[in-house]
């Protein structure tokens, strides 16, 4: 085993004990998500989806793992990123052996898998309440949550760099997440919007997650020349986030 990933595994463990002591994380993390899902089916039934071609619990399903991947992995990301930075404890993990990259990937991890769990379970609800049954294709569906994982941890470490203190990386992960969810079809399915606006929200940061969820669910609209512009996509502003969050992270505080 490397050093990267022995350094990578400690880390993370203590990061997980950090989060499963915290019963607000839990609660944030695991049942804020799961009740905004649940209070978007109201939005969803103002529009005609049956016209655009959509069923509610696929829409549902695509929804969730929007909602899930910006509540309980982009939001407390950031929050933890700048109270960390802020108590010190990334300046003096740099001192060390640890690369920069694991320092910032540990804290993700626990977050991730919390996400991935509340999303299997949200998604697996609503299968069996729709009757969807399980994903047509669902190598579509863990491509999308782990590449939109990644994403989302990258455009979290990159927000940082706008909060100051732990109270303003509440602001800016409220402005972030709501930019994401408005501009990637999770809120809105881009199918009931101007067809040049749906056009153009499909290159938008989550917008590919959304869509590769809903296809290998449903086997829909999931040819491979749509699939791999979904993964270009997806793979384009990660390395665009990942760039500006090597160029512009703190790992100090600021004055």
């Amino acid at each position: 085993m490397s050093n990267a990933t022995t350094h990578l595994a400690a880390l993370s463990r203590v990061e997980l004990t950090l989060f499963l002591r915290s019963k607000s994380n839990l609660f944030n993390v695991l049942v804020i998500p799961a009740m905004i899902t649940m209070g978007t089916t109201t939005v969803m039934k103002q529009f005609d989806l049956e016209g655009a071609g959509l069923a509610m619990g696929q829409v549902m399903i695509s929804t969730s793992a929007g909602i899930v991947l910006v509540m309980a992995l982009y939001a407390p990301l950031v929050g933890t990123y700048v109270l960390r930075r802020e108590e010190h404890v990334l300046k003096r993990l740099r001192t060390g052996e640890v690369s920069d990259l694991v320092i910032l990937a540990s804290p993700a991890v626990p977050m991730t898998l919390a996400a991935a769990f509340q999303f299997a379970l949200i998604a697996t609800a609503v299968s069996v309440i729709a009757g969807l049954g399980a994903p047509a294709a669902p190598h579509l569906v863990l491509l999308g949550v782990l590449l939109g994982a990644v994403l989302t941890a990258a455009i979290a470490a990159l927000s940082t760099a706008a909060a100051r203190t732990a109270e303003s990386a509440q602001g800016i992960s409220t402005i972030g997440f709501l930019l994401l969810l408005l501009t990637s079809g999770t809120l809105v399915p881009l199918e009931v919007l101007p067809e040049a606006m749906g056009d153009v929200l499909r290159f938008f940061p989550l917008t590919p997650v959304v869509a590769l969820v809903r296809s290998g669910w449903t086997g829909q609209h999931s040819g491979p020349a749509d699939t791999l512009i979904a993964i270009v996509t997806l793979l384009a502003w990660t390395a665009l986030a990942a760039w500006g969050a090597h160029r512009n992270f703190r790992w100090e505080p600021r004055t």
